[in-house]
């Protein structure tokens, strides 16, 4: 699979938060395909190929899946439960990418079996750091679980 095929689920409502890891993102030179989901329901239509995203292959799956958890219609504790609980997608790597420090946010979101939480920097050049990072580990080094039939 090359880079091309490796898409990036970037689920996010705040459009500055959006275009700043998108930056942060092509900055990196991380050219994946990103797909953006506004809102949870937007991020559980495409994963799972139901509404606007109807008829979608579900078989390919994003390579990592950038959730925020402050979202508007299904929070990203919702959207990371619901991920976990379908065969289809309970393999699917999950980052939290979040403003959020609260303890009970940490805590849940592993309890539900997310793989990692990184809270955004506020300062551009560290969340370029992170992002950077996160670019090389989730989309270069780690291997994802072989897609099930």
């Amino acid at each position: 699979m090359d880079s091309s095929e490796k898409v990036i689920l970037l689920v996010e409502d705040n459009p500055d938060d959006e275009a700043l890891t998108l930056r942060a993102l092509k900055k990196n030179n991380i050219m994946n395909e990103v797909v953006v989901a506004r809102d949870g329901v937007e991020a559980l239509d495409y994963l799972f190929g139901t509404g606007a995203h109807a008829g979608r292959d579900v078989t390919i799956q994003p390579q990592v899946v950038l959730l925020d958890l402050k979202l508007p219609k299904v929070d990203g504790l919702e959207v990371l439960r619901r991920i976990r609980a379908d065969d289809r997608t309970r393999l699917q790597p999950v980052v939290v990418l979040t403003t959020s420090n609260e303890d009970s946010d940490i805590i849940t979101s592993y309890k539900l079996g997310v793989n990692s939480y990184i809270r955004k920097p506020v300062d551009f050049a560290q969340f370029m750091e992170a992002v950077h990072h996160l670019g090389l580990y989730w989309l270069v080094l780690n291997i994802s679980p072989p897609r099930l039939p």
